[in-house]
């Protein structure tokens, strides 16, 4: 039987992508940072969930890299960058992100927050207005959600002793169904964390970069903003998206049905159109 490891996981999501997808990686100051590039045009800047790392984007990055140009960094702290001890809250998150974009000569771009990567993406758009074309949230954090127990229980399971057996019982909890997940995606994401380092992130961040941000911070945000979340999102209520879209000026929401916390995986083709039909707006 062949042995299969990270590579090979991370290899096999690429390869569904369906589009020449480069692997690069750049160092700003002290900390390297992994990413996927893939087509041409306006960037659009995806950021990844609290786990695994931008191959978590694979049923998306060959759509928008027909109109785009598709930028998917792992985010520090995961995937193949660096994991330095670091604070990993919302701020120290921004400001590599804006590390990262100027090291790569990129003023400004749309921007794609998942989850904790919502997180980040709002904080940046606060922290850097002028560097944030379209924001585009997905299912994200820092909007007030409250995790219930059971999938509490799953994430500080999944975090602190990763294996097949936790994925099975967290996953649930993140997907409409499952088995809409390519399994290549759960293995790297325990792949990942048993490297060194990898759990750095969960337990010094201490759920910092997830806290919700005031209502008068949101209100700042002027920059055109679409909100999707499934539906069916057992982890983060959809009604946080809703609110949050009542919030911000510029902002609305979109739910997708049957879908979960990854509605990428859950429903790809719905999601794809909605995110590249806000993107392509004049």
């Amino acid at each position: 039987m062949e042995r299969r490891n990270k590579n090979w996981y991370k290899k096999a999501l690429i390869d569904k992508m369906g589009v020449l997808v480069e692997q690069g990686e750049i160092t700003i100051g002290s900390v390297k940072t992994a990413y996927l590039s893939a087509g041409s045009g306006d960037v659009v800047v995806c950021l990844h969930g609290a786990g695994a790392g931008a191959v978590t984007w694979y049923p998306s990055i060959g759509a928008l890299a027909k109109s785009f140009r598709v930028l998917a960094p792992d985010i520090v702290g995961y995937g193949e960058s660096d994991k330095p001890n670091a604070p990993y809250d919302r701020p120290y998150f921004s400001k590599w992100l804006s590390d990262f974009l100027t090291g790569m000569d990129i003023s400004r771009a749309h921007v794609v927050g998942l989850s904790q990567g919502g997180a980040i993406a709002l904080q940046f758009a606060i922290d850097y207005p002028t560097k944030v074309d379209k924001l585009v949230l997905v299912d994200a954090a820092g909007l007030g959600a409250k995790v219930s127990f059971w999938p509490f229980v799953g994430m500080v399971w999944m975090n602190s002793f990763p294996s097949t057996v936790a994925n099975r019982f967290n996953s649930p909890y993140i997907l409409h169904k499952p088995e809409n997940r390519d399994p290549n995606h759960s293995l790297y994401s325990i792949a990942v964390l048993k490297d060194r380092g990898g759990k750095n992130a969960f337990k010094q961040g201490r759920g910092a970069a997830v806290s919700e941000i005031p209502e008068e911070s949101l209100r700042q945000i002027k920059n055109e903003t679409l909100i999707i979340w499934g539906k069916d999102d057992r982890l983060f209520s959809a009604k946080c998206g809703e609110r949050a879209a009542n919030i911000m000026p510029y902002a609305k929401c979109c739910l997708i049905e049957n879908a979960g916390h990854l509605p990428h995986m859950d429903q790809p083709e719905a999601f794809n159109k909605i995110l590249i039909d806000f993107l392509e707006k004049e």
